[in-house]
């Protein structure tokens, strides 16, 4: 029988009996006061069926990014229980962050916008911010994770090459609907021989695309996708 091990914003994760998890997708959305935001640390909105398309967007970028030859936890997907299968992963430390900037949007322009203009290009920029919603989920440095232990300067070379080819992946198939990317988050870990692989989910909820210069939510940007 299934063991609830965990209640996420968005996903719960049950214990198999076969060692894998289950991750149970749901239809809230991260964000705040009712705008979706990728970026946010705590659920600002339910979005009916966004749990769906979350894990077909999910799956169909997990199969593309395994013939890639990109290590990640995907096993399958169960579409009728909204529901995906993978293998067992540690994360780093108490849960990383990894996002990929291909424009100037959302925190990164609230942090730095007396430097640069509001959607302005970016050269896949990859930043990490460990998952704390009471300290607002702090950037951190690459020497700072690898003082802390987190992550040797190795694993972070790697991790950000991987965050770099997996968002050229997804961009590129946003790019063949009429869609661009902005920005995207990941998750990453580790499995039991050490191996950094990408867990999580890969998913409308977690991107911000745009159609002709204008934002594009989970739900359209899935209906656009899979159109």
């Amino acid at each position: 029988m299934d063991r609830l091990v965990y209640r996420g914003k968005t996903k719960d994760v049950f214990a198999l009996d076969n060692g894998n998890y289950l991750l149970k997708f749901k239809d809230d959305c991260t964000g705040k006061d009712g705008v979706f935001d990728p970026g946010a640390n705590s659920v600002g909105l339910s979005i009916e069926g966004v749990g769906d398309v979350n894990l077909r967007m999910s799956a169909y970028f997990f199969e593309k990014i395994t013939r890639a030859g990109i290590p990640n936890h995907y096993v399958s997907a169960n579409l009728k229980d909204t529901a995906m299968e993978v293998l067992p992963a540690r994360p780093f430390g108490k849960g990383l962050e990894v996002i990929c900037r291909l424009r100037a949007v959302g925190s990164f322009i609230r942090r730095y916008g007396e430097y640069i203009r509001e959607g302005a290009p970016l050269p896949a920029y990859v930043e990490m911010t460990f998952k704390n919603d009471e300290k607002g989920d702090p950037l951190v440095t690459k020497d700072a994770l690898a003082a802390l232990g987190v992550m040797s300067e190795a694993q972070y070379d790697q991790v950000r090459e991987m965050t770099r080819k997996i968002t050229g992946i997804v961009a590129e198939e946003l790019k063949e609907k009429g869609l661009e990317l902005y920005d995207i988050k990941f998750e990453f870990g580790y499995d039991g021989e050490g191996r950094t692989m990408l867990i999580d989910e890969i998913s409308s909820g977690n991107m911000r695309a745009y159609k002709a210069g204008a934002p594009v939510d989970p739900m359209r940007l899935s209906r656009l996708f899979f159109a």
